[in-house]
């Protein structure tokens, strides 16, 4: 209970920074929505209306103490382009960014894991190059860019798959509906995969290979242990703590990149609805998707405390 306590603590004083400052920061950016700027059409009356409604004619303390309040009853505000509740567009979009990004740390995990423990256990050889080059061109590869050339050569040329979008121009029902939905997300989880998977291949590689050291494998080895159960009962038990940890970190940069990749691929999520509104300076959207991205990684990270916990009792709580 006193874990609990310090955890639920921490993501609320963390909660509370993030928003503090996210909040200053947006309102320090130049131009604004209501400033006429983004559009010179809108008459200076109209300019004085709409700030009134939105309260933006009150202090900027005033402002971060409404909009405090109101986020307590999960309340993000109206959006200053589409008229609509905050909450409403962030549940519609937040579905496809979040299994994305579930699906993609998954199999991000599963193939870094076989490749690390690959990698090492052929320390020197040909299977070791292999996965530590692909692993160094995936650590260097941006994802904007594998994202461009794996549309151009996969979608254009060969037309293995869907060059951007969702969905079909004609969906299918049913569950066709839910497969071609998958056939056309495949491709942005293939370069959320490959750009995930450099650090934590040479991360695993270089863990097994501290663990390959030890007094214990050798003592396995010495007694005829198969290969397949020293890295079951050995090496994966010593392994999984710490991928757990790095997991945890990672998932800001999971988050942060679905922005790159959903604008690139046209897919209606939380990434392209935050770079949409950063251009059109809809701050209500911004800092709703911001809170709940903050919300979702702190999470994210008690979650995989709690795993390692579980998985190594010996941490201090």
């Amino acid at each position: 209970m006193k874990y609990l306590f310090r955890s639920l603590l921490y993501t609320f004083l963390m909660l509370f920074l993030i928003s503090l400052i996210s909040f200053g920061a947006i309102h320090m950016a130049p131009n604004s929505f209501m400033g006429g700027e983004l559009n010179p059409n809108m008459t200076q009356e109209s300019i004085v209306q709409l700030r009134a409604i939105y309260g933006l004619d009150k202090p900027l303390l005033q402002q971060y103490v409404d909009w405090v309040v109101n986020l307590l009853t999960l309340n993000f505000g109206i959006s200053f382009v589409s008229g609509a509740q905050v909450s409403a567009v962030v549940a519609d979009r937040l579905p496809v960014t979040l299994w994305m990004n579930i699906v993609a740390m998954a199999v991000t995990f599963v193939v870094s894991l076989w490749m690390g423990i690959k990698a090492a256990l052929a320390h020197g050889g040909k299977t070791d190059r292999f996965f530590s080059q692909l692993a160094l061109l995936s650590f260097a590869m941006p994802s904007y860019y594998l994202a461009l050339v794996a549309m151009m050569v996969l979608s254009v040329t060969l037309g293995w798959f869907p060059i951007a979008g969702m969905h079909s121009l004609e969906p299918p029902e049913g569950i066709g509906y839910y497969l071609d939905m998958a056939w056309h997300l495949t491709l942005p989880i293939m370069v959320m995969v490959f750009v995930g998977i450099g650090s934590l291949v040479l991360y695993i590689r270089s863990l097994t290979l501290e663990i390959l050291k030890s007094d214990y494998i050798y003592f396995a080895r010495a007694r005829g242990i198969e290969e397949a159960k020293i890295i079951r009962h050995y090496i994966l038990p010593n392994l999984l703590p710490p991928i757990v940890t790095m997991l945890g970190l990672s998932l800001p940069g999971l988050i942060g990149g679905s922005v790159i990749l959903e604008s690139i691929f046209g897919i209606e999520g939380m990434g392209q609805l935050f770079y949409l509104s950063a251009m059109s300076r809809d701050y209500p959207v911004i800092m709703g998707i911001l809170m709940m991205s903050a919300f979702l990684t702190l999470i994210g990270n008690q979650i995989a405390d709690a795993i390692l916990l579980k998985l190594n009792p010996f941490v201090k709580r």
